[in-house]
């Protein structure tokens, strides 16, 4: 789970001592509350740092940087020796956009926030990874495309484990995870995530990436940007295969759990704002994706839930009712994959530990 400390929450006041997190000034409960209870039901937590404190920028709004990188620095340190547990970090959210970081330069980003943390957090936790960027798939009025800001970032010398990038679609109606997105374009979506891979590998050749936010909204509720519940399902297959066979990718989070209740916000839930499982919710625990080349079909499929446990039964749809394919075993990641003569339209599903998978029809 990705979880934000939102420093001007946290640090209302300037404290007296900024890296210790046992300074009076900083009020670390509700957020101690979350984390804790993650930490005890074993979910693994990628942290993310943001927001920044008017005592720190002057007065201005959260999303302006700080004047001082010391500042964040010593957030940072203080927050790292609070939550030591936690090995993944992410600074920053989509700074290549005005709404989230002003002034929306990869340098600013870079010299206040990005290597200022980076040098606190790994003076604080050995093993910490610390990724950078946490771009928008494109910049949006007055910000910058995660194409230059990644050249701005290597222009700035910026220290990074790992890349975070947010490839939503730009076109959900048109765009799936695997089509419609545009290679000539300085925007990145998971369609176009081989642009990102390059990009990273030249200008951080030792860095990982990480897709830290994605997800598609389905219709009903939001009509106007959202996918159908089934073709939401679907995409969370097809986006988790095209991930697990992308160099370099470590993770891709879903974004989010439970719809928002204003239609102006997100519905791109596996619940419904009332917390009703969409298709989406069993797509989650058991993705499924196929492809087929020629008469071959290969069925991909991963027991991402914990109860899934380590094995599965791939079955086809004959009639009303459904036949074994194959009986399969989870390879590292709980992969699972069948290949053979497969007749496009044939419907399939995938179940294990009770746990089974909304219907794929192989296209």
């Amino acid at each position: 789970m990705r979880f934000t400390l939102h420093w001007d929450a946290i640090a209302t006041t300037r404290p007296a001592d900024p890296t210790d997190p046992n300074d009076p000034a900083y009020a670390w409960e509700a957020d101690d509350d979350v984390l804790q209870a993650l930490r005890g039901a074993g979910i693994s937590v990628v942290l993310q740092l943001l927001g920044t404190p008017g005592w720190a920028n002057r007065g201005a709004a959260p999303n302006v940087a700080p004047v001082d990188s010391a500042d964040f620095h010593d957030f940072a340190a203080a927050a790292a020796q609070r939550y030591p547990w936690v090995r993944r970090w992410v600074i920053w959210n989509e700074p290549n956009q005005r709404l989230w970081l002003r002034p929306t330069t990869p340098a600013v980003y870079t010299t206040r926030l990005l290597n200022p943390a980076y040098s606190a957090i790994h003076a604080t936790i050995a093993g910490a990874q610390v990724a950078g960027g946490a771009t928008a798939p494109r910049g949006g009025a007055g910000g910058v495309s995660p194409v230059a800001w990644i050249a701005g970032m290597k222009k700035a010398h910026a220290r990074l484990d790992a890349y975070a990038h947010n490839p939503y679609p730009l076109n959900p109606k048109r765009e799936t995870p695997t089509t419609g997105g545009c290679g000539h374009c300085q925007t990145i979506t998971m369609a176009t995530i081989g642009s990102l891979v390059s990009l990273v590998a030249r200008d951080f050749p030792r860095a990982r990436i990480w897709l830290t936010e994605w997800g598609y909204q389905s219709n009903p509720p939001d009509r106007l940007l959202g996918v159908s519940p089934g073709l939401q399902a679907r995409y969370i297959g097809q986006a988790d295969w095209l991930a697990s066979r992308t160099p370099r990718v470590d993770m891709l989070l879903q974004f989010l759990y439970q719809d928002e209740t204003a239609l102006s916000r997100w519905q791109s839930g596996l619940v419904t704002a009332a917390g009703v499982e969409k298709p989406a919710f069993a797509a989650f625990q058991l993705p499924l994706a196929a492809t087929v080349k020629g008469a071959t079909a290969t069925v991909w499929g991963q027991l991402r839930a914990p109860e899934a446990g380590t094995s599965a039964i791939l079955e086809r749809r004959v009639g009303s009712s459904w036949r074994v394919l194959a009986r399969l075993s989870a390879a590292t990641g709980g992969f699972v994959s069948w290949q053979g003569s497969l007749p496009r339209g044939s419907i399939v599903r995938l179940s294990a530990g009770g746990l089974v998978s909304p219907p794929l029809a192989v296209v």
